[in-house]
């Protein structure tokens, strides 16, 4: 659980996220994602959204209430929110061991307001 943890707190490091070749060593080939925003990613859409970020600044914001649940012997759930900048969302990532990596198989980010949660 810990190695699918660390590979999602990279994926929030934007010295990562703006390298294509960190970024796809992290993600699994048929890697899909629901964005905040509605919209749908396939893995090499996120790899060149996030290349182009530097344009954007820090994406990432803060990071709370991380937890890990294994979910069978080669998959990883984890949930945590984001803040950015008073932009939050509530997170979900699916992490599958391939071979030796643990590689981000899935992630859905839905936006909260927090005073009506």
């Amino acid at each position: 659980m810990n190695a699918a943890i660390e590979g999602e707190l990279k994926l929030l490091d934007p010295e990562v996220r703006r390298s294509p070749e960190r970024v796809g060593a992290l993600l699994h080939p048929e890697f899909v994602e629901f964005g905040a925003s509605g919209r749908i990613w396939d893995r090499d859409s996120v790899i060149v959204l996030l290349a182009d970020e530097h344009v954007w600044g820090d994406p990432a914001g803060t990071v709370s209430g991380i937890k890990a649940t294994r979910l069978a012997p080669d998959v990883v759930h984890l949930t945590y929110d984001t803040d950015h900048n008073g932009r939050r969302a509530h997170r979900s990532s699916l992490w599958r061991r391939t071979g030796q990596d643990w590689l981000l198989y899935f992630h859905q980010g839905t936006l909260f307001d927090p005073d009506e949660a």
